[in-house]
């Protein structure tokens, strides 16, 4: 079984747009199970990323057949969560790196496979730090012509989502 943790964006929740798509994605898949986890009313990342690994301690999974994913502040914190505890994958939508005010600005991703999605026009989190992450880990990344929340880019994102779960799908450990 692979397990698909999903995390939203600071100011958003675990029923939006881009985090229920993913979600839609991941259960088409045989032998999949999507994690919608909800950070709402925590408004420290610290916080936050203490939440997702103590859940995922707590359910049990197998860290080498999990993958994080998640957008803006989730994807900062399922980069930071794979420095604590190394997973199968991490898709990280607009992913919010190189930001001074959360506890490390540019995390160590530690996956098997990564991909990052990110806007040009990203007003929120500026595409800089991002593309420099992605380029001394040799990480894959999708620059697209959209903003911080790639609405306009929701196609792309679960086509990409769609490939990248196979992969890592072929790619898990045996049982």
């Amino acid at each position: 079984m692979m397990t698909v943790y999903l995390s939203h964006g600071l100011e958003s929740g675990p029923g939006a747009l881009k985090m229920q798509a993913l979600k839609g994605i991941a259960e088409q898949l045989d032998d999949c199970e999507p994690v919608v986890m909800d950070y709402r009313g925590m408004d420290e990342p610290a916080e936050r990323l203490k939440h997702l690994t103590a859940t995922l301690l707590a359910r049990g999974d197998d860290p080498a057949r999990c993958v994080l994913a998640g957008s803006s502040l989730g994807g900062w914190l399922s980069a930071a969560a794979s420095t604590q505890t190394p997973v199968l994958g991490c898709f990280l939508l607009a992913p919010a790196l190189g930001l001074p005010e959360y506890p490390e600005t540019s995390p160590m991703i530690q996956a098997q496979h990564t991909h990052i999605i990110h806007g040009w026009r990203d007003d929120v989190v500026p595409p800089g730090p991002v593309i420099e992450r992605a380029r001394l880990q040799r990480l894959s990344l999708r620059m697209i012509d959209d903003d911080h929340r790639l609405h306009s880019s929701l196609d792309t994102i679960l086509d990409d989502f769609t490939r990248f779960l196979a992969q890592c799908a072929d790619a898990r450990p045996p049982v």
